[in-house]
């Protein structure tokens, strides 16, 4: 049986049952969002920590799908700026998206979205399309990132604040993505079919 996406193996066929369902995944997503946010280390003459937050963004882009991903990135980001405590540190309100790390935040939507869009189509079920996916991803959020952050450096230390330090732990969760995507969506699958 094909899902579009990963979360689709237990979404149940009866429409108020299946709304309940991507309701509650796109609640739950966002909290795991907000505690990987938390995750956070500060890296010395920038303004961006380094957290778990990418990882669990394009996760859950990868795992929801495009449509469910984008929505629990939207929830998160309102939860943020409507005073919970759920960015890097603690951190809430509007001033991050209008900080140095607002174009960080504002990338996780599309990022999560392309995400999502790859994964419908099959590419989490592969592990070099999963690296690609998570890539991509990473690639997008750094972009939005970069371009906003300019604002607050100037072009002259935008790279050395907003990307030479974080590729490492870029490079970190890529591989740990793309190890995890495609053996979750296998467990998945066997799961699934021993309930059927």
């Amino acid at each position: 049986m094909h899902y579009r996406s990963g979360a689709d193996a237990f979404r149940p066929v009866l429409r108020h049952e299946a709304l309940l369902y991507d309701i509650v995944l796109i609640i739950g997503t966002s909290i795991f969002i907000a505690l990987s946010a938390q995750i956070a280390i500060n890296v010395p003459l920038s303004p961006v920590p380094i957290t778990g937050q990418t990882f669990a963004v394009l996760l859950t882009g990868a795992l929801l799908g495009s449509k469910r991903g984008v929505l629990a990135i939207l929830l998160y980001l309102f939860e943020g700026i409507s005073g919970l405590p759920v960015f890097a540190g603690a951190g809430y309100g509007l001033v991050k998206l209008t900080g140095p790390t607002g174009g960080y935040l504002i990338g996780f939507v599309p990022a999560a979205y392309i995400a999502g869009r790859l994964a419908e189509r099959g590419w989490d079920r592969q592990i070099f399309k999963t690296f690609l996916i998570m890539s991509l991803g990473t690639l997008i959020i750094f972009m939005c990132g970069l371009y906003w952050l300019i604002r607050f450096t100037g072009p002259d230390y935008v790279l050395s604040m907003g990307l030479y330090p974080f590729i490492p732990g870029a490079l970190i969760k890529i591989v740990l993505a793309t190890i995890l995507l495609p053996a979750g969506f296998k467990f998945l699958q066997s799961r699934k079919k021993e309930s059927d």
